[in-house]
């Protein structure tokens, strides 16, 4: 099975695709995509709602998983970010994708193994769980790659239902 996992946002979308084979996840790419600042909202959105249709078609992925919204402080930054994640989500239903989500903390427990693991050890287990020869950069693919890699493992569980309520 094929999952692209994405992190969303304005300026900088992390993508990373994986493949489960059995109990392996093997990475088959990953990047980012990225939007210039100072440019309208919607011509960012347009761009990057281009950019994953092209990503979709060229890896063509099995199923989708994407990071819930997660508000700090900042409102305006978390009303871009969910604009930028309806047109991520509309780009996969519009090729069928399934598409499961998760929060951050369900992310850094099922990579990490602790729900509160900061960003560097999320880095770091990515990085060893996938045999990659160097962390991802920018933070947006590693926490990318870390989605697909939460998905991999919720696949097949009875808890599976449980997350994607």
């Amino acid at each position: 099975m094929r999952i692209l996992g994405i992190d969303p946002g304005l300026a900088i979308v992390g993508w990373g695709v994986i493949e489960k084979r059995g109990f392996h996840c093997i990475p088959v790419a990953c990047g980012a995509i990225r939007t210039p600042a100072h440019t309208k909202t919607e011509d960012r959105l347009l761009s990057i709602l281009n950019d994953m249709k092209a990503l979709i078609e060229k890896y063509k992925p099995d199923e989708m998983a994407v990071e819930e919204l997660f508000f700090t402080n900042n409102i305006t930054t978390g009303i871009a970010v969910a604009e930028a994640r309806g047109v991520i989500l509309a780009a996969a239903a519009g090729h069928g994708l399934p598409i499961s989500e998760y929060t951050p903390p369900q992310v850094k427990q099922a990579v990490v193994g602790y729900g509160k693991a900061d960003k560097r050890q999320v880095i770091e287990m990515v990085t060893a769980l996938l045999k990659l020869p160097a962390p991802p950069k920018p933070d947006d693919t590693a926490d990318a790659l870390a989605i697909a890699y939460c998905h991999a493992q919720c696949l097949g569980s009875r808890m599976a239902p449980y997350f994607n309520q």
